[in-house]
């Protein structure tokens, strides 16, 4: 036992996280339109993979609600054979911005782009597990589910098959919102598998007509790439999607991480390496043709919570994944869809931060502002070029409050009017800088003082020059312009 001082902690957490990540990683796969086994393959190597490797030593990886959007949208367009190449080359590319040393740059994208990205995914994730709920196909674009829904749920007004699949899909909900109030007694079974769990008894018993999770088995769901598929990696469009992959999946694992630091006391997060260790298990699960995997928050903070200590907790709630994937596939067949959807809606719900956007709105309108340009650009247009609106918006903004500049004027009423302008001179303030000066007294004098500017770019010189020749023109003294250095 000296070896494993924590034995008896880390074995106890890994059954919490087993427990937490077993309904989750069916419900992604399902949600995300793959065999529901490939979820638990993407568990199994998030566990027993990168659970091994160096990086955060407490934050779990496996399938994430918040790539559900991303590899649905993937599989409908290129197919799930070419699934895996994607998850592949985001793997490889996690590898390499790990070698590089990238790792810690990713903490310098603006928290409003990754909320507005988290929300966006959300909403579009709560929308098409609604129509899960009564057993409806959703529309594919993030506009179209969310036009749709009265529609669907109407129709499911006149089904008797629907009625029964949104009342346990709302039973599911009701559970999960309701289980933190339980004695705790109770509250050691994991919320998620409660709510499913007792979905799952509920339908059985009462033999409910709802659909459940197709089972093809652990063995017959793997389906590494063929050499065909790899061929599609000319295509621009899959490229934008591996790019759209790694920065989504990268930033949701060392955001996760920065989180999972500050609920406990032990090593720190080394941001390249645990980047290195996400892009190895990727690099795995592409190879198998399984979901890609992210650092997840929810099962992080389980592992956490249940007194867990060091990585052997996730490799052992790995190892519990492969032995139910193992010895007990059938019992996913019992398992409802829509249970798995509730759960879905409930997870899309938590990425949806209303609190902290108004919060946001009061302080920082401009980061609220980005925060929701990317959330409705995601819903509105899609997830790759939602993220770059959004990541454009905050360079940006950033650029236009590093412009700051001040200008002062002096006149005294006779005499040469004095103006000193400090702070940075920019393009992006020279309109406002050339406003004001050219608001000057033509017919006076001007001394224009640059020793108070750290930064006066090109643009804003040349056109401080032509102001001051135009100035001068009018038969007034020449301008005087004082410069540092």
């Amino acid at each position: 036992m000296t070896r494993f001082p924590f034995l008896k902690q880390d074995f106890a957490a890994s059954l919490v996280v087993f427990l937490v990540a077993l309904p989750l990683c069916v419900g992604v796969a399902v949600a995300s339109g793959v065999p529901a086994e490939l979820g638990l393959v993407t568990g199994i190597v998030g566990g027993i993979v990168t659970g091994t490797l160096r990086g955060s030593s407490l934050q779990v990886s496996g399938p994430a609600a918040g790539l559900t959007v991303l590899v649905s949208e993937a599989v409908r367009e290129f197919g799930l054979p070419v699934l895996g190449v994607i998850v592949l080359a985001t793997g490889v590319l996690q590898l390499a911005m790990g070698a590089l040393k990238l790792g810690r740059w990713f903490r310098a994208i603006s928290v409003s782009v990754v909320e507005g990205m988290l929300a966006g995914i959300g909403l579009v994730l709560i929308a098409g597990q609604l129509y899960a709920l009564v057993g409806a196909k959703a529309p594919a674009s993030g506009l179209g589910k969310i036009a749709g829904l009265p529609g669907a749920l109407l129709d499911a007004l006149l089904s008797t098959r629907a009625l029964a699949s949104l009342a346990l899909g709302a039973g599911t909900i009701a559970v999960l919102v309701l289980w933190k109030h339980m004695p705790r007694v109770m509250r050691t079974l994991p919320g998620p598998l409660a709510a499913v769990g007792v979905a799952t008894l509920v339908a059985v018993i009462l033999g409910l007509p709802v659909a459940t999770v197709e089972v093809k088995g652990l063995l017959g769901s793997i389906q590494p790439p063929s050499p065909s598929a790899y061929g599609e990696l000319a295509d621009v469009g899959l490229l934008g999607t591996i790019v759209a992959f790694t920065l989504i999946a990268s930033a949701e694992s060392l955001f996760s991480a920065a989180a999972v630091d500050r609920l406990h006391d032990g090593p720190r997060t080394e941001y390249n390496k645990e980047l290195m260790a996400q892009g190895t298990g990727n690099t795995v699960c592409g190879l198998l043709g399984a979901l890609p995997m992210t650092a997840v928050i929810v099962r992080s903070a389980a592992n956490v919570q249940a007194g867990a200590r060091t990585k052997a907790s996730r490799v052992l709630h790995g190892v519990w994944l492969l032995l139910f994937a193992a010895l007990l596939p059938s019992a996913l067949a019992y398992i409802p869809i829509p249970a798995l959807a509730g759960v879905l809606v409930y997870s899309g719900a938590k990425l949806v931060p209303l609190r902290a956007l108004v919060a946001l709105w009061r302080e920082h309108r401009g980061e609220a502002l980005i925060l929701l340009v990317t959330a409705v650009s995601i819903v509105a247009i899609s997830m790759f070029e939602g993220v770059l609106i959004g990541l454009a918006l905050a360079i940006v903004k950033t650029a236009w409050e590093a412009s700051h500049v001040r200008l002062e004027v002096i006149d005294k009423g006779a005499g040469p009017v004095q103006a000193y302008l400090s702070g940075n001179a920019t393009f992006l303030r020279l309109p406002k800088i050339l406003e004001s000066l050219e608001a000057l007294p033509q017919d006076r004098p001007v001394e224009l003082d640059l020793t108070g500017l750290h930064h006066l770019d090109h643009a804003c010189r040349t056109a401080l020059e032509n102001w001051a020749e135009r100035h001068s023109a009018a038969g007034t003294e020449p301008v005087r312009m004082t410069s540092g250095g």
